[in-house]
């Protein structure tokens, strides 16, 4: 607005208020009667005078509030994008866990199930060693007992053989004394 518009629309808004203040009150209210006609052209001329540059201001405010009303829609576009992407980023998030949870079970399954493998062939080791502990000592003893068998049947045979050679020594004897022997036959 220019200085001489701003000058202008000052002295019309004073006429007008001095206007209503001097109108004539309407006994027992608070309202009053102002002259139609004097006050229209008060307020036509008020319009008048306004300048272009409030015809621009208001295309600028309507512009403004359009791009005011493209900017929340962008915003609530891109509000729900980001909503969107993570929703999908949790759930990505929630799966890979589930995997690592899921993987993290695997390995202290197959850990668990290797210490119990471990510990049932430590004992069947122990089993199979006492058993053949067991085994090699009821094959020694046996053995013992062939071999104490085989040492009495020797002696026995060996004390046999003396008796019989020692029989023989004495028929031998005995027939060197008693005439007629013939020891060539």
């Amino acid at each position: 607005m220019t200085g001489r518009s701003l000058r202008r629309v000052d002295e019309l808004l004073v006429e007008l208020v001095e206007t209503v203040e001097t109108a004539r009150a309407v006994p027992m209210s608070g309202s009053c009667v102002v002259p139609r006609e004097h006050t229209l052209d008060l307020l036509d001329a008020l319009h008048e005078s306004f300048p272009a540059e409030l015809t621009e201001a208001r295309q600028v405010l309507t512009q403004r509030d359009a791009l005011l009303a493209d900017a929340n829609q962008a915003a609530a576009q891109l509000v729900a994008d980001a909503e969107v992407r993570a929703h999908e980023i949790m759930q990505a998030g929630r799966a890979e866990h589930a995997e690592l949870v899921s993987a993290s079970r695997v390995h202290q399954t197959a850990a668990e199930q290797a210490t119990q493998a471990r510990a049932e062939a430590d004992q069947h080791a122990a089993e199979l060693r006492a058993d053949a502990t067991s085994f090699a000592d009821q094959t020694l003893a046996d053995l013992m007992d062939v071999l104490q068998q085989a040492i009495a049947t020797t002696q026995q045979g060996r004390q046999a053989l003396a008796q019989r050679q020692e029989g023989d020594h004495e028929r031998d004897e005995r027939s060197r004394e008693e005439p007629g022997f013939d020891s060539g036959g």
